[in-house]
């Protein structure tokens, strides 16, 4: 049976791996908190919800698997290629 060797040094796979698995779970995060504090903030001065806020309300925790938390729209009009946040 092989044995890895959990001490990587910088730059070997199992390291990288474990960078890249880092990266994604920050991304995701930053996903969830939406574009901007500032965007929240707004809808909120509305006396609306978030999309995220509004979908905890209406399903029992745990139920709801979201699918391509990390795409982005591809419009450019409107000035909207400066705006490409996640989940949009």
């Amino acid at each position: 049976m092989t044995v890895l060797d959990e001490t990587a040094e910088s730059g070997s796979e199992p390291a990288d791996a474990r960078g890249r698995v880092a990266e994604l779970h920050a991304l995701r995060q930053r996903a969830e908190r939406g574009p901007s504090e500032k965007a929240t903030a707004a809808q909120h001065a509305k006396g609306k919800l978030t999309a995220r806020e509004r979908i905890a309300l209406l399903l029992d925790e745990g139920s709801f698997r979201e699918v391509e938390q990390l795409r982005r729209h591809r419009a450019t009009g409107f000035g909207l290629e400066q705006k490409r946040p996640h989940t949009d």
